[in-house]
């Protein structure tokens, strides 16, 4: 928008529209006090046309020629009717009164009566229950239109009749027209919203007919402008003779149409769109066929209601069996978010959608036509820090800069937040659809300037425009559709966590049982394998004449015993970790790897083992805990590198903001990587015992000490070219950068 066009919109908003201090001529109006009926203010031709001298401040009733006016005013107000709309005996004539109540007084509005042969509304009952049983049985609402603008010019006689509808942004489009050639025609044109101001939009919806018969009259001024009874001057708004906007006038006859006539329809109380007469000549349409065309616009008003919210409830039906179908299929999925890719169908029928994604945390799942995963994410996180719970456009670029980049798919979105504390998003995307619209006259010069003030525009040719970066919009069916599946996947990922944390309850209660069990169990079978081992070796030592055979017999028993000690202790140790309290502290992982080098002599005697032992950073665990981590992976490395000259054992660390890395490498007999999964496995091997001795629990524990600790581990290894075991630890927060 220029800043010529703003400057226009700040000078439309500043006008008096409701309090314009004057009438247009082809009445008159007297403000009256409710109780007592004395004259509080009056228009300069209310003494012309009551045929009276009407005086402020004086008693209604005090004139002999207003008796029958005051008579049908307290009858009036003691029925408690809103409006009142009667012929009424002014002294020797008949006038048009209308009356309705304000703040300020009430409000009479007198006019000639109808002339001979013009309709009165009791004549134009037949018509107008004519016209109610063709529209009850039109198809849709530009049926409605046709119906309503035909039968408008045939009670008014205007040039032109014209139905157009409001969209969001304030723009109206010509939906029917009938007309007798004298105008152009302005059928399927747009009009900019700067035609008719917010506040003018908001006057239409308040007082629902208003008719200018001569654009070129000359104001009424009311006497006094200020209301006595208040202070405040005459609030017109609901005034049928209200004179309307200079700028309003002149845009008139920039039109060529010297008068006019608007109906508004209104639905659900907003402004929908407005029926408008126009003609090339004055043109004066009386009170009683204004009420007529009133009538007519109320009950458009009410079919066209009634097909949006009948075609609205059909749309949410269908789209509410769409998610009942899609959350039945998601109600058996492993997680909700594979249940949407596994059923792309109806997750974008859900609000009619070319394509969609799921972003959370761990990553982003798309079907459909959709940008990239790192577009998605950029989106996602804009979405998260503007705050937006909910946002539906069907132009991105035009309130996100990074929207322009994704037009082609993603022209218009339909977000909703899953979550409170993250950026996660279930987001649908529409492509871009281009369109030429038909506007009438230039949309982006609305105004021209002149001397000391702003014009409407002059020009009303066709004039079109294409239509970039725009996507089909989104229905208030189909955002409902969106809310009512994010409260139903809500509902969903609550079910599953209150179902999963009863599961965790019961892991946890039989998961203490097996280790109180473990533990009893293993505790009571270290004394007897120990005494096998004991009693094996005391009957070798005493029986010195036993053959070779029942030696090996003894030296097998005692083997097996010692193999079945070890497994005995190393279950007591894994069983106890459950037990036992984490003792945390900053630990030398330099020192402890020096110590198990030296403890391990014993197993890499006679070999030729390349320590390559790195600078590593302090860590920061239970001491004892992560001593057994290290030594699990040393005896690992050793044990697996038994057939390699030289073995190659490298030990390496390195720290970040958050955490510590370690890894034990070596050149050993290693592992194919799809049995990656079995490594950290309790009794679980990858290769023959009759090869590589142990007891198959060593990666287990040092697994479940470093997630103790709120770690990880890993592997990775290839066949005959060794294998790399990293494990890392959380940094206790606010912790320096140390290297022992």
């Amino acid at each position: 928008m220029t800043e010529l066009d703003d400057g226009y919109l700040e000078s439309c908003a500043a006008e008096p529209i409701k309090i314009p201090g004057a009438i247009q001529p082809h009445g008159a109006l007297v403000v009256a006090e409710p109780e007592t009926l004395t004259i509080l203010q009056q228009s300069a031709n209310a003494r012309r046309l009551l045929g009276f001298d009407v005086r402020n401040d004086a008693l209604l009733s005090a004139y002999e020629e207003a008796t029958m006016l005051c008579e049908e005013i307290r009858g009036w107000l003691s029925g408690g009717e809103s409006t009142l709309l009667c012929l009424v005996a002014v002294g020797s004539q008949q006038l048009q009164l209308t009356a309705h109540r304000s703040p300020q007084g009430l409000l009479l509005e007198f006019e000639p009566p109808p002339r001979r042969g013009e309709p009165t509304l009791d004549g134009l009952y037949p018509r107008l229950r004519n016209f109610l049983d063709r529209i009850s049985g039109a198809h849709d609402i530009t049926s409605i239109a046709d119906e309503v603008v035909r039968e408008v010019r045939a009670i008014t006689h205007f040039d032109r009749i014209l139905l157009y509808s409001f969209d969001g942004n304030g723009d109206g489009t010509v939906l029917a027209e009938d007309t007798n050639g004298i105008l152009p025609s302005y059928l399927g044109l747009r009009f900019p919203a700067s035609d008719i101001p917010a506040q003018a939009r908001e006057l239409y919806r308040l007082n629902r007919i208003r008719l200018i018969p001569d654009a070129g009259y000359d104001p009424v001024q009311i006497e006094p402008s200020i209301s006595p009874l208040n202070g405040l001057p005459l609030d017109l708004s609901q005034a049928a003779l209200r004179s309307v906007s200079p700028v309003h006038l002149e845009y008139m006859r920039n039109m060529e149409t010297a008068s006019s006539m608007s109906m508004s329809i209104i639905v659900d109380g907003a402004l929908w769109g407005l029926i408008s007469g126009h003609s090339r000549a004055c043109r004066m349409v009386n009170a009683q066929i204004r009420t007529a065309c009133d009538i007519l616009a109320q009950v458009v008003s009410l079919q066209i209601g009634s097909r949006l919210k009948a075609s609205s409830a059909a749309e949410r039906l269908e789209l509410k069996s769409v998610e009942t179908s899609l959350l039945s299929k998601l109600s058996v999925a492993p997680s909700f978010q594979r249940g949407l890719v596994n059923n792309p169908h109806e997750w974008l029928r859900l609000v009619d959608a070319e394509g969609a994604a799921v972003v959370v945390q761990g990553g982003i799942l798309t079907t459909g036509q959709t940008p990239s995963e790192r577009q998605i994410r950029e989106l996602a996180t804009w979405l998260f820090e503007a705050g937006h719970d909910v946002l539906e456009t069907n132009s991105l670029a035009s309130i996100w800069s990074g929207g322009e980049f994704l037009s082609e798919k993603a022209s218009g979105i339909l977000a909703v937040s899953i979550s409170q504390i993250r950026g996660d998003y279930i987001i649908w995307f529409r492509p871009e659809v281009l369109k030429t619209v038909a506007w009438g006259g230039n949309p982006n010069k609305p105004m021209e300037s002149g001397v000391g003030r702003l014009h409407p525009r002059k020009s009303f040719d066709l004039w079109k425009q294409l239509v970039r970066q725009q996507s089909k919009p989104w229905t208030s069916a189909e955002v409902e559709s969106a809310l009512g599946f994010r409260a139903s996947i809500q509902t969903l990922v609550l079910k599953a966590a209150e179902e999963r944390a009863e599961l965790t309850d019961r892991l946890e209660a039989a998961n203490k049982e097996l280790e109180s069990f473990s533990y009893s169990i293993s505790h009571d079978l270290r004394a007897p394998f120990r005494h096998i081992v004991g009693f094996a070796e005391l009957l070798s030592d005493k029986e010195k004449g036993l053959d070779q055979k029942s030696r090996h017999y003894i030296e097998t028993i005692r083997g097996a015993a010692i193999s079945a000690g070890r497994l005995v202790d190393d279950l007591l140790h894994f069983s106890q970790l459950g037990r036992s309290q984490l003792l945390k502290s900053n630990v030398d992982v330099t020192k402890i790897v020096n110590e198990l080098r030296h403890s391990l002599r014993t197993e890499t005697e006679g070999r030729n083992i390349e320590w390559q032992v790195g600078k590593l950073p302090i860590g920061y665990g239970d001491p004892a805990m992560l001593r057994q981590v290290l030594q699990n992976l040393l005896h690992n490395s050793i044990k697996y590198t038994a057939p390699r000259d030289p073995a190659v054992i490298t030990i390496s660390g390195h720290e970040d903001a958050n955490s510590t890395t370690y890894v034990v490498a070596d050149n050993g007999v290693g592992f194919e990587m799809k049995y990656v999964d079995k490594l950290f496995g309790v009794f679980q091997r990858l290769h023959r015992a009759e090869e590589f001795e142990g007891t198959g629990i060593g990666l287990a524990l040092a697994k479940r000490i470093v997630e103790r600790h709120g770690g990880s581990i890993s592997a990775e290894g290839k066949v005959g070219a060794g294998a790399a075991l990293t494990f890392t630890l959380p940094r206790p927060k606010d912790s320096k950068k140390r290297s022992s």
